[in-house]
């Protein structure tokens, strides 16, 4: 019995082990097979739990609503959408449902560890905005500090003596990782309050005054923070998953 080709191009087959060929030469059979597996795990583990059916209700409301963000209300401009995406509605319908069934698979994953994974994490979360005075010099960056500490306001002298980018924005930095920031800069700026300055400080050979201008502490409150750990998550088990494999690519 001859197998059928894997892909006809212009009316030359083109079997499977030549496919993998081609991905191999171009570099990306690992992430191929990679994404099989990764699809292996997730629809093993959905097959495995009896717990996370979903209402049909549910899948229909979120096939109406993305018909209607799509403005794919008409019978036929949706059939011809579905066409041109190489689906049909009964494929359609069911990658839906099976994106329902994955994020319940999720949360049951991650919400275990989802607490002690963002206290482990909470250092590089926390967010802190800064304000900075790069100078050369030390004596420079003393003067500037004993002026701001005498009244004079922080942005225009930034705005001339800085030497950082920033300058030209008061020496605005915007938000930095707490978890980024030298151990020095760090120790200095948790023991700081809004609105404090601290330096000079010598890094890297140059002189800074640094100040806090907000804090922006991370919180499993923040939805979209809350998505991105529980993806991260998600992906370590996933990970773990696929290392207990015994994995074998047989082409005939």
């Amino acid at each position: 019995m001859v197998s059928q080709p894997f892909l006809t191009v212009d009316d030359q087959p083109i079997n499977l082990a030549q496919a993998l060929q081609y991905l191999q030469t171009s570099g990306k059979l690992k992430a191929f097979i990679g994404d099989i597996l990764r699809q292996h795990v997730i629809d093993t583990e959905l097959q495995t739990r009896q717990d996370l059916n979903v209402n049909p209700a549910l899948i229909e409301q979120a096939v109406i609503d993305f018909r209607l963000q799509r403005q794919l209300t008409d019978p036929k401009v949706f059939a011809d959408w579905l066409q041109s995406n190489g689906q049909d509605y009964t494929t359609f319908h069911t990658s839906v449902a099976f994106g329902f069934k994955l994020e319940r698979l999720k949360a049951q994953i991650t919400e275990p560890k989802l607490q002690e994974y963002f206290i482990e994490r909470k250092l590089f979360l926390d967010r802190v905005v800064l304000s900075r005075i790069l100078v050369n010099e030390r004596e420079l960056a003393e003067e500037l500090a004993t002026q701001i500490e005498e009244g004079a306001s922080f942005e225009p002298l930034a705005r001339e003596y800085s030497i950082a980018d920033d300058r030209v924005l008061n020496g605005m930095m915007g938000p930095v990782s707490r978890g980024a920031l030298p151990d020095a800069l760090r120790a200095a700026v948790d023991s700081a309050s809004s609105g404090q300055l601290i330096g000079p400080l010598e890094l890297e050979g140059r002189w800074l005054l640094f100040r806090v201008e907000q804090f922006l502490p991370a919180s499993l409150e923040d939805a979209q923070l809350k998505l991105a750990l529980q993806n991260e998550l998600f992906e370590q088990w996933i990970a773990q998953q696929i290392q207990k494999m015994a994995v074998k690519l047989q082409v005939g």
